[in-house]
């Protein structure tokens, strides 16, 4: 039986920034899927068998139907085409979308391709309320909810159960906005300290300015196809590692905060969606198999969140594991490399597809990396999404 493993044929991204002013989506995918091309060496798009376009909001981008736009703009017409949306988790479950579609034979090769203008286009406030409409309506927004504020509930509650401090998450802050420094596409890389997260200004206690996330602009893409289909295709498919789509998985929970009370300290669906991608990729012992990752820190409490519930590290222990250094660049698991959304940015739709690129060049290029994994969640974890990637001879 022919093995059809997804693999990784070619990627491209924009540099994320605060105000892409001189370039709408379209100009945003397009630059990302040249880059993308051009990595792969394919010299034309009529090659290809599907796309697939991931976006979340029509509000930010002020166009409905943008998937029909790009597709068209992109020069892919008469091929299939599928948009995918998650909050989030858009990026990620768009190439979960992907590798569903070559598993099962409807294509051999699909472009993903993610874009969002949620930067300085619109105001920080509306971006609120944009964000706020996707939670429960009815029930939360009515009564002033937004996702500062449920993230900084669930924050306090792990604060209270497991003795975790601010400083224990501004130590996340501090460290993935100096990684960010190494990443030329990264929105605002920061030389700051612990003190300068813990005195700047309060957002929703216990999280500040600089433990929020950025919003940005910006575009990814990732072209995936079956070993024979790259091979046949592409002129640097075989001069570099192979890279697989070798795991993924997904779980959901509730939408509302409160109904997940009186556990509200940590993501359940990340902890069904990592188990599943474990056993897709077969992952045994995740702290000594995953070799590099990116973690969807849109706050950096969360990453204390992520690394108890990715099954890392006990639960409660998640602040001492990181505040010691094990999730570092020199550490165990090196984590957001990239400078994460706390410091290369998120275009929502973009923001899991670049997780993948980071943690894939990063197994290209570093021969002691074999295996990433990307953890990417919409809301407050209501859709989680784990993809796992892994070299292969």
């Amino acid at each position: 039986m022919t093995d059809r493993t997804p693999v990784i044929v070619g990627t491209g991204m924009t540099p994320f920034r605060a105000n892409r002013d001189d370039s709408n989506t379209r100009d945003l995918a397009t630059e990302a899927v040249l880059a993308c091309l051009k990595d792969a060496q394919l010299d034309d798009v009529k090659h290809l068998e599907h796309g697939l376009t991931s976006y979340e909001s029509d509000h930010f981008n002020r166009q409905m139907t943008l998937g029909a736009i790009l597709h068209d703009t992109l020069g892919l017409t008469p091929l299939p085409n599928v948009r995918v949306e998650g909050g989030g988790a858009t990026g990620a479950l768009a190439l979960r979308t992907a590798y569903a579609y070559i598993m099962s034979g409807l294509c051999d090769s699909i472009l993903v391709y993610g874009v969002e203008v949620n930067g300085k286009s619109i105001s920080s406030q509306t971006a609120n309320q944009l964000f706020a409409l996707s939670a429960d309506v009815d029930w939360e927004m009515m009564v002033g909810g937004t996702y500062t504020a449920f993230y900084a509930a669930m924050m306090q509650a792990h604060m209270y159960r497991y003795g975790t401090t601010e400083a224990d998450f501004a130590y996340v802050a501090v460290r993935n906005r100096r990684n960010a420094f190494d990443n030329p596409y990264a929105q605002k890389p920061m030389d700051i300290t612990i003190d300068d997260v813990l005195s700047s200004r309060p957002i929703a206690e216990p999280y500040k300015l600089f433990d929020c996330s950025l919003l940005s602009d910006g575009a990814a893409t990732i072209l995936l196809a079956t070993r024979e289909w790259a091979e046949n295709h592409s002129e640097t498919f075989m001069k570099r590692p192979v890279v697989a789509f070798a795991g993924t998985g997904c779980g959901t929970d509730t939408m509302r905060l409160g109904d997940r009370f009186p556990n509200i300290t940590h993501f359940n669906g990340k902890r069904i969606a990592a188990q599943m991608a474990y056993n897709m990729a077969g992952i045994t012992d995740p702290l000594e198999q995953i070799d590099v990752a990116e973690l969807y820190d849109s706050y950096s409490g969360v990453e204390i969140q992520a690394v108890e519930d990715l099954g890392w590290v006990a639960v409660g222990e998640g602040a001492q594991a990181i505040t010691s250094g094990t999730f570092d660049k020199d550490g165990q698991i090196p984590v957001n490399l990239s400078g994460g959304l706390l410091g290369r940015g998120a275009p929502v739709g973009a923001t899991g597809i670049a997780q993948a690129i980071e943690v894939i060049t990063r197994i290209q290029q570093t021969p002691a990396m074999q295996v990433g994994l990307t953890d990417t969640h919409a809301g407050i974890g209501t859709i989680c999404v784990v993809n796992i990637f892994e070299q292969r001879d």
